[in-house]
């Protein structure tokens, strides 16, 4: 599959098949990902990734209780060392780099999976002190996204409407349409 069509094709999906995903391929997935850029190449994201039955239902049920989310045979955590920025960038490092940076690998996952033939869901509704008690997260890491991994088990996926670029594109200022 090609780049522009992985990022055309892929929805967020909240039905999966009862199919394990190989650790290999999560492996071959994180990766690429791994090519993400980040403020400073601090590289500040972590991830646990989840296989356990157990813990995916309990993950479902911290994120609000989305259980669908425990369909998917894999959840892919992604985790802030946010003092590894903070380090570097200050306050501005703390509470928008780390979290950028963090948001820009998780999408790099959701590309190369759908270029893989899986399909995910961004998770970013949840107790985070809970998911951090289930996964044993230390204190100095925040929890940022759980990223559902699977094959889709849904019938029909719809394609998503877009506004048109020109709606919302500006030049060289604010409301200045082109």
């Amino acid at each position: 599959m090609e780049l522009v069509d992985a990022i055309k094709e892929r929805r967020s999906i909240r039905r999966y098949q009862n199919k394990k995903v190989p650790l290999e391929v999560v492996g071959e997935i994180l990766a690429i990902a791994k090519h993400a850029p980040s403020s400073g190449n601090v590289q500040n994201w972590r991830f646990v990734v989840v296989f356990d039955k157990e813990k995916r239902e309990k993950l479902a049920e911290a994120a609000f209780g989305q259980m669908w989310m425990a369909t998917a045979p894999v959840h892919i955590v992604i985790c802030n060392k946010i003092g590894d920025v903070e380090a570097i960038y200050g306050e501005r490092g703390r509470n928008l780099y780390s979290i950028q940076n963090c948001a820009i690998f998780g999408a790099y996952i959701l590309l190369m999976a759908k270029e893989l033939g899986l399909d995910t869901c961004w998770v970013g509704a949840f107790d985070e002190e809970e998911v951090r008690i289930i996964l044993n997260i230390p204190d100095d890491v925040r929890p940022e996204a759980i990223i559902t991994l699977g094959y889709s088990a849904e019938r029909k996926i719809t394609k998503m409407k877009r506004r048109e670029i020109e709606t919302l594109t500006y030049i060289d200022s604010w409301g200045n349409r082109p």
